[in-house]
C-alpha cells in the first residue's frame, strides 16, 4: 500500500503553543497529601477548559497504564474536555499504538472528532512505558513491528473504507466498514529521538513530536535534521515538528523555579519510572537544566519566549507542547502557569514568529 500523509497545509503553518499532562497522582512533597483519581480526572478538564480560554492552540492527554497515573484512557478525557472547550485542537499525548487495536483508536478520536467539531488528533507512539503490553498480552520482544503494523493499519483506516487488510498481529480485515469518519483527521508520531523513528516518519510524510526531558535544547538536532530529509526524499513537505518538553511559568524567574522544582522532582522519583525506580534530581541539576541552553521552559514569561524561540531556531518547529505542572503541583499554581502562558507568552512567541 502506498505511504500515507496528512493533507498538505494551505501556505505557511501558524505556530502552535499548547500544554500536555499524564495525569499522574503524585504525593504533594510540601503537604504530604494525595489527590484522589477523581480530583486529578477533574482537575485535568478544567485545565483543558482554561487553556481554551486563554487562546493556546493545543491541549493533550498521555496514556499510562499504572495506578499512579488517571490517564489510561485519553480518549475519554479528550471527549470530555471536547464540551467544556470551543477552539483548542485535543490530541492523545501519546497513544500508546503498539499495544492498541487501530481500529477502535480510530473509532474513539473520530468520534471525539465530531464533538468537537474537527479539533482531535492522535500523536502514536510506540510507548516508552511498558505496562501496557503485558496487560493487554502483547510480547515485547515485538515492540517494533507491532508498531510497524499498527501504523500502517491506522494510515489504511484514515485513508479508505471500508477496508481489506492483513497483518500479523490482529485479524484481518474483509471489505471492513469502519466508522465513523473523519477527514483528515491528524497523525502525528511522537518520537523520543531515535534516528531510525525519525527515518520512518519523515518517509511516511507525517508529522513528528519530539520528546524532550532533560539534557541540552539541541540534544534533537540531528534527529529533526534526518526526519526532514527523509521526508524530501520521500516527497514530502511540509515536515511538521513539535517539541514536547516539561516546563513552568512564573511571575519571575525565580518564582517559577521555586513553584516548579520540588513537585518536578517528586514526578521523576514517584511517576517517570519502569521498574519502580525513579529518577533523583537535585536542585543543582534542575538549575542546570532551567538554563537558557538546555531542555526545561522554567521562568518568567519573558524567559519563556526566548527559549520557545530559540527552540524554533533550532528546529524550525511548528508546535510546543509543555507539560506544566508534572508531579502533582497544586490546581491553583498549575492554572495560573497556563494563563500567563497563554496570555504573555504565545501572543508574543507567534508575532515575533511571523514576522
Amino acid at each position: 500500500m502506498a505511504e500515507s500523509q496528512n493533507p498538505p497545509a494551505a501556505g505557511p503553518r501558524p505556530f502552535e503553543i499548547g500544554i500536555l499532562t499524564f495525569a499522574e497522582l503524585t504525593k504533594d512533597p510540601v503537604t504530604g497529601s494525595l489527590p484522589s483519581p477523581r480530583q486529578r480526572a477533574r482537575e485535568t478538564i478544567e485545565q483543558a477548559q482554561l487553556a481554551d480560554q486563554v487562546g493556546l492552540d493545543v491541549f493533550g492527554a498521555g496514556e499510562h497504564h499504572r495506578t499512579d497515573f488517571v490517564g489510561s484512557a485519553p480518549s475519554v478525557l479528550l471527549a470530555a474536555a471536547a464540551e467544556r472547550t470551543e477552539r483548542i485542537r485535543l490530541t492523545s499525548a501519546v497513544t500508546v499504538l503498539s499495544s492498541e487495536d487501530p481500529v477502535r483508536v480510530w473509532e474513539q478520536f473520530a468520534t471525539i472528532d465530531l464533538l468537537s467539531a474537527g479539533r482531535a488528533e492522535i500523536i502514536a507512539g510506540r510507548g516508552s512505558y511498558t505496562e501496557s503490553f503485558p496487560l493487554f498480552g502483547y510480547d515485547l520482544a515485538d515492540y517494533a513491528d507491532l508498531f510497524r503494523e499498527k501504523l500502517d493499519l491506522l494510515l489504511a483506516i484514515r485513508e479508505q473504507n471500508p477496508l481489506t487488510w492483513k497483518g500479523k498481529f490482529r485479524a484481518p480485515l474483509d471489505d471492513a466498514d469502519i466508522a465513523p469518519r473523519a477527514d483528515g483527521l491528524p497523525i502525528w508520531v511522537g518520537v523520543g529521538g531515535s534516528a531510525a523513528s525519525a527515518v520512518s516518519t519523515g518517509r511516511r510524510g507525517l508529522p513528528m513530536a519530539m520528546a524532550a526531558l532533560l539534557g541540552p535544547l539541541t540534544q534533537h538536532e540531528q534527529t529533526a535534521a534526518l526526519y526532514r530529509q527523509a521526508a524530501r526524499e520521500a516527497g514530502h513537505e511540509p515536515a511538521s515538528i513539535s517539541i514536547n518538553v516539561h516546563g513552568y511559568v512564573g511571575r519571575t524567574s525565580q518564582e517559577a523555579r521555586e513553584t516548579m522544582y520540588p513537585y518536578f522532582a517528586q514526578g521523576m522519583l514517584e511517576n517517570n519510572h519502569q521498574r519502580g525506580v525513579g529518577m533523583r534530581i537535585s536542585r543543582s541539576a534542575f538549575e542546570a537544566q532551567a538554563s537558557p541552553g538546555s531542555a526545561l521552559l522554567v521562568g518568567s514569561p519573558a524567559e519563556l519566549i526566548e527559549k520557545l524561540l530559540a527552540y524554533h531556531e533550532v528546529y524550525g518547529l511548528n508546535r510546543a507542547l509543555i507539560q506544566l505542572g508534572f508531579g502533582g503541583m497544586p490546581q491553583k499554581e498549575h492554572l495560573a502557569a497556563i494563563e500567563r502562558l497563554g496570555t504573555e507568552v504565545a501572543p508574543v512567541v507567534r508575532r515575533e514568529i511571523a514576522s
